[in-house]
């Protein structure tokens, strides 16, 4: 199919190509989107992306995947084909996103930039924000959704698409930044590690079409009786060695938020008959290793943080997929590491007392990484692992959350010498927010409602002198609402009736 021919269905929403997705309403499916990136206008072609996109396309075809295929996307049509994606998933399905093209990092969130991305500059984040598809929010709609399975795949690791001679760039971290709080049933991986690049091509004698992630992942995922676990470190073992050829660093990552196996390519014929892996030998009476190793290639993975503001501060607790007998953590370079201590639960793997998963930072903590490590079932220290905290990264993100668990809450209606509608709800999370749009008595939001500014020292205090409500006439029947996140996304717009009718 050429590329004109892709254009044109991108922008009729890909409709074409959902007439493949029909299945049964009960049937769970396998439904996939692989979208890849080179024509791009403002910031340097790419080579490869596209040809990544068509291989990976071919791949889950023979996976049993429906496969809609997108090249060379605008922001509009990336929205729109995103949108077709979102029609073509129901309840149940398996979901596999993947895209090669320019990605970008700003305050740990990543984009994915379309082909009419601007030329940013210093001081433009903004810009690019505005102007890309966040890579969060394709998580958010695969959960909305309600896939059972969401896997997410990026090979856009590349260098900083807006660095030009003779400018300052547009500040970002340079690749992109680990997907550290994944909800349940949620797979991602990443063509390289954080601050690393991916490499298209081993060297210029390097004819393969594919990049040297695409080309490895693509063969690893048609091996019967891998899980994805397996896939992924078969592929990170694979690539690291291939770039280390090169004296390049480009070590794949993945993380992990499945609860069961997930074979894709089903189990191998001969699995039974395969003898099992001889056990490990273990000197039990060895006591725990007091000084941090580097985690096993092949079967440590990462923890992963979530983080929660609070009136006192911030509360960040962390997920092991294995069970631990032992935490500590450290602000990495400013301290020795400190024990979580015990919680008074059993851990049932362990029949031992459950470390605590969670710690607390100050309320003007800064920027910095978090060094965590743990003590295995073995009695081994593994780690430590770096996680990124960005302050005001993760205090947009937990607003945001609970803005949409609790979109009913939004606005409230009170009688009091005339009709009044409060929105303390909206002030209270307002960082999170870049643009409150409401419409009275119509569903299309038409003014704009003005939020007080954010306070990161404070951010959910609801002071004397702020708005927290209008005054609106009494006939007044309803009131529709839309959000703008700060990371550019909108929110479905939610009506709010008055006289006691029920929201939506």
């Amino acid at each position: 199919m050429t590329r004109r021919l892709f254009g044109i269905l991108a922008a009729l929403g890909l409709a074409a190509c959902l007439s493949g997705f029909a299945a049964p309403a009960h049937a769970e499916k396998r439904v996939a989107l692989v979208v890849g990136n080179n024509d791009y206008k403002n910031v340097p072609k790419l080579l490869k992306a596209v040809n990544d996109a068509r291989t990976m396309g071919d791949t889950l075809k023979q996976l049993g995947f429906s496969v809609m295929v997108a090249e060379n996307q605008s922001r509009q049509q990336f929205s729109e084909t995103l949108l077709a994606f979102d029609k073509a998933i129901e309840p149940g399905d398996t979901a596999f996103f993947f895209y090669a093209g320019h990605g970008f990092e700003i305050a740990g969130q990543n984009y994915l930039l379309p082909t009419d991305v601007p030329a940013a500059t210093e001081g433009q984040e903004e810009l690019v924000r505005d102007a890309s598809i966040l890579a969060d929010r394709i998580v958010e709609r695969l959960q909305n959704k309600k896939a059972r399975t969401s896997i997410l795949v990026f090979d856009a690791c590349r260098n900083n698409p807006f660095e030009r001679k003779g400018t300052r760039a547009v500040a970002g971290g340079g690749g992109l930044a680990p997907m550290t709080q994944l909800p349940e049933g949620v797979f991602s991986v990443f063509s390289a590690g954080p601050r690393q690049t991916a490499l298209d091509r081993l060297s210029n004698d390097d004819a393969n079409p594919n990049s040297v992630f695409t080309r490895t992942f693509a063969k690893k995922l048609l091996k019967p009786g891998e899980n994805l676990v397996q896939v992924a470190q078969r592929t990170r073992r694979a690539v690291s060695e291939m770039a280390d050829t090169v004296k390049h660093r480009q070590v794949p990552v993945y993380f992990d938020q499945m609860v069961d196996d997930v074979f894709l390519s089903g189990m191998a014929k001969d699995a039974a008959a395969r003898p099992a892996d001889p056990p490990q030998q273990k000197l039990a009476a060895l006591p725990p290793v007091s000084v941090p190793q580097m985690p096993k290639e092949e079967t440590i993975n990462a923890p992963i943080a979530s983080f929660s503001r609070h009136n006192g501060g911030w509360s960040v607790t962390f997920s092991f997929a294995d069970p631990t007998l032992g935490i500590s953590w450290r602000m990495a370079g400013k301290s020795d590491f400190r024990e979580t201590g015990f919680i008074d639960t059993l851990d049932p793997r362990t029949r031992k007392r459950m470390p605590n998963p969670s710690i607390e930072l100050p309320p003007d903590a800064q920027a910095g990484t978090i060094e965590v490590r743990y003590v295995d079932q073995s009695g081994e220290m593994q780690g430590p692992f770096p996680i990124r905290f960005d302050p005001e990264a993760a205090l947009i993100r937990d607003q945001r959350k609970i803005l949409d668990m609790t979109s009913t809450s939004w606005l409230s209606f009170r009688e009091f010498n005339g009709l009044l509608v409060y929105y303390t709800h909206l002030v209270s999370y307002r960082c999170a927010i870049r643009e409150v749009r409401i419409g009275i008595d119509t569903a299309v939001p038409n003014q704009v409602l003005k939020m007080p500014p954010c306070d990161m020292r404070d951010p959910s205090a609801v002071t004397a002198g702020m708005p927290l409500y209008m005054k609106l006439a009494p006939s007044t029947q309803s009131v529709s609402v839309e959000l703008t996140y700060r990371d550019g996304s909108v929110s479905e717009i939610k009506s709010f009736r008055s006289a006691n009718r029920s929201n939506n």
